[in-house]
């Protein structure tokens, strides 16, 4: 239940941004929006409101504006969308991953001016234990700090991981210090991600900021994972590091085990995740918002407009390779879960 609510919560939140910011500018720019829709499926709810109808759909996993004219098949009148000025088209495609660097940088703010920035320290001191974990049914406490795994020295909380290779579904005895008295468990790590885990969180320490500083920082923090991403990105296509990608599976597995140790954390999740919406939404490919910008700068600097059977094909190719992507990484993530 909590991985359910954790993913509908982030995917909407993130969903709901971008799909505002096409929805918004659209209007602004005197553009006809038939539906301003979240999710995809069938309609659960709707309701028509002046000119639009507004709907929440069954699949939580994105979203949609119908803007009249979106091709010059359609009906196309004076507030279609492929009848505007090429500078109000790229403004309104491109607003949806600009509000979702914004939703990044309102998150980052907020967090910093109320719960601070939170560093985990290298110290082996749990600080939280994730509800139904092998720690918690351990009965493995939150400031337990841990002496022994198996047998082994714990010194630093990054020797802990090491220690628990190879234990996986097996006992292992762990020493921990509970305020001055030494407790023995046993611990059954379960593997989770290819690595043996038992549900635990290192402790950290807080510091506080000013409003002003908040702001500062979530800027900074949004721009440095902006570039951060698109460096990622170019060290994958060159070759010089894997590619780690993850579909819906994945992130709604990562939702529910972040959600598991509170709601800033996934406040956090969402942030991260928006940029990266925003980040992939850019790029220069077919279907993707960075494909519509791309040729509304052709049009733009030709002064021709692409005939309506090249922007199908290139349409298609597109759907294609989001199909061929997404069946590609909800492999990977299943193959992980196993």
């Amino acid at each position: 239940m909590t991985t359910a609510l954790a993913t509908i919560f982030v995917f909407g939140l993130i969903v709901f941004i971008h799909e505002l910011g096409h929805f918004i500018t659209a209007k602004m720019s005197g553009m006809q929006v038939d539906e301003f829709a979240i999710g995809f499926g069938p309609a659960i709810f709707k309701v028509q409101k002046g000119e639009t109808l507004y709907s929440i759909r069954i699949i939580p996993l994105g979203g949609f504006n119908r803007i009249a004219g979106m091709s010059p098949d359609e009906p196309l009148n004076e507030r279609s969308f492929y009848n505007k000025p090429a500078w109000k088209k790229f403004i309104v495609i491109s607003a949806g991953a600009v509000f979702n660097f914004l939703l990044a940088i309102v998150l980052f703010f907020g967090l910093n001016a109320t719960v601070g920035n939170l560093t985990y320290t290298n110290a082996p001191v749990i600080g939280n234990i994730i509800p139904g974990s092998a720690a918690e049914q351990a009965h493995l406490q939150s400031n337990d700090r841990i002496l022994t795994i198996d047998g082994k020295k714990i010194s630093t909380w990054d020797e802990i991981r090491p220690s628990l290779q190879g234990t996986a579904n097996h006992g292992v005895t762990v020493v921990v210090d509970r305020e001055g008295e030494t407790v023995e468990t046993t611990v059954i790590p379960k593997m989770e991600q290819d690595s043996p885990k038992i549900g635990i969180y290192p402790s950290y320490t807080r510091e506080t900021y000013s409003i002003g500083e908040s702001f500062s920082l979530a800027v900074t923090r949004t721009g440095q994972t902006i570039v951060a991403m698109l460096s990622g990105l170019y060290d994958m296509i060159r070759g010089t590091q894997a590619a780690e990608l993850s579909g819906p599976v994945g992130i709604s597995q990562m939702a529910g085990t972040i959600a598991q140790s509170g709601f800033a954390p996934l406040l956090s999740f969402a942030a991260f995740l928006s940029i990266n919406l925003g980040v992939i939404n850019l790029l220069p490919l077919p279907v993707l918002d960075g494909g519509h910008l791309i040729i509304i700068l052709a049009e733009a600097i030709t002064g021709r407009k692409l005939p309506a059977k090249a922007l199908m094909y290139i349409q298609m190719v597109g759907v294609a390779l989001m199909v061929a992507l997404f069946l590609y990484v909800t492999t990977q993530d299943i193959f992980r879960l196993l």
